[in-house]
């Protein structure tokens, strides 16, 4: 795999079976693009966190940067 291809690559932050239990007894089945949704939109709050941390001349982003 070339670096490139590396770094386009989002690494998945969101377990299936997870989302399966919080959501038993509430919905019998969840779809394969819930997990991808919930991952890129997992993925678009970290980077604006990071964004608002380093506005805020912090190397740390906090959980108020969320």
């Amino acid at each position: 795999m070339q670096e490139k291809e590396r770094k386009d690559r989002k690494i998945n932050l969101v377990v299936r079976t997870n989302i399966r239990k919080a959501l038993k007894g509430k919905i019998e089945n969840v779809a394969e693009e819930v997990e991808e949704a919930l991952n890129e939109k997992c993925h678009e709050l970290l980077e604006k966190g990071i964004e608002r941390a380093k506005l805020n001349q912090r190397k740390t982003l906090q959980a108020r940067d969320l």
